[in-house]
């Protein structure tokens, strides 16, 4: 009866056929270990809540909000980005505050790509980076991500080979959900002066800023001489503070482009929720310290994770970052594909993970594990993975 096109270019959300087989096996009873989706089982650290509380109890705060955020939350983005990459950001030009990075992405590809136009990006991606693109009414052309692989070559190739140019580049590292990182900044000085001989805009999605191992440091895309002339980097309260559900994530770079997102959520939305607001700069300028002891646990799970599957016979290299492990399926297993084998591991393993084909062109041949359950769970969950490797 009614047809909307729009809707109807986006495909069946794979990762949904998976979450309703998890749902039916709890049903009957089955104790399902869910490394699906990356959502954070970790609570935001104690000072945070108590701020948000002080603050809900405030009956002003219960008004409209900003839809760019409150100045001083802007402020305190602001001064992180210094503290953190020696960045200067004008947090009233340069910066908006958003309702967490994905809300932030999507509108932001709405309000500036029109329909026809291309954007690139890599592929596996995290769904929004593509999908955004075709909620816009855009095109999107992929850049091949995974080892072995050269990414500007893949980059130039796709750039050259696609009419129109692309004109924006859509990018995120630490990479969810391949987990790859850059080796300092001279990837993101050959992304700047791609962007800018190509007269493209770069958006960066950091939200795994601070998910690092093994002495690894995340670089900023901002932190290159001439990253705000072509592009803006999002990054979250998500991951870093354990604060998923309280949706806070920043737009910070261009001032054109910010200006840009600024205009569109002003027709969009009231902004969060005010106490939310001010809890998050508790946690911006607070003790820093609860953001190590989030990093350690998901170190120490990725640690159980990997040594657990290595040493039941399925190799996987440690990722330097995220809290995600992308596995290359077992060579027994690949004929499968990702989907099936996902489904068969909630049957038999009582384990669920999230398909590699959910995350597009290159994903099929891998599952993502999501380091949200304890250590001991992770544990249950690759006794579970034993018996079906042995069965292989």
């Amino acid at each position: 009866m009614f047809e909307f096109n729009r809707i109807e270019r986006l495909p069946p959300y794979v990762f949904a056929i998976v979450n309703a087989l998890k749902m039916e096996y709890r049903k009957k009873g089955m104790d399902i270990i869910d490394l699906g989706m990356g959502n954070p089982d970790m609570t935001a650290p104690k000072h945070i809540i108590e701020k948000l509380c002080e603050a809900a109890k405030k009956p002003g705060n219960h008004r409209y909000s900003a839809s760019r955020g409150i100045t001083q939350l802007r402020v305190a983005i602001t001064e992180w980005y210094k503290r953190r990459f020696d960045v200067d950001i004008d947090p009233e030009t340069e910066a908006v505050v958003t309702i967490g990075s994905k809300e932030g992405l999507s509108h932001l590809v709405l309000a500036t790509v029109q329909p026809g136009d291309v954007v690139m990006t890599p592929t596996p991606a995290y769904p929004i980076h593509p999908y955004s693109v075709i909620i816009a009414g855009g095109e999107v052309a992929n850049i091949s991500i995974g080892p072995g692989i050269d990414f500007f070559a893949e980059m130039e190739k796709r750039f050259k080979t696609t009419w129109p140019r692309p004109k924006m580049l859509i990018i995120n590292f630490p990479h969810n959900p391949t987990a790859a990182v850059v080796d300092g900044l001279d990837f993101f000085k050959r992304v700047v002066d791609f962007a800018k001989e190509n007269k493209i805009l770069v958006v960066h999605d950091f939200a795994y800023a601070d998910l690092t191992f093994d002495d690894y440091q995340a670089p900023s895309f901002l932190q290159v001489p001439g990253a705000k002339d072509i592009g803006v980097e999002f990054f979250s309260l998500t991951k870093s503070y354990s604060m998923a559900g309280w949706r806070v994530g920043f737009c910070s770079g261009n001032k054109e482009v910010v200006g840009t997102l600024v205009k569109i959520k002003s027709y969009l939305d009231y902004g969060m929720f005010q106490p939310i607001q001010i809890a998050s700069i508790v946690a911006l300028r607070g003790p820093q310290r609860c953001v190590e002891d989030i990093r350690k646990t998901y170190e120490s799970r990725r640690n159980t994770l990997i040594k657990g599957l290595n040493r039941i016979g399925w190799q996987v290299e440690p990722p330097k970052a995220t809290m995600f492990v992308w596995a290359e399926i077992p060579e027994q297993f690949k004929k499968m594909g990702s989907l099936e084998f996902a489904k068969f591991l909630i049957t038999e393993a009582e384990v669920a993970v999230s398909p590699g084909i959910g995350f597009g062109e290159g994903g099929d041949g891998y599952v993502r594990f999501a380091l949200v359950e304890n250590e001991h769970r992770i544990k249950q969950a690759v006794k579970g993975i034993k018996k079906i490797l042995s069965r292989g």
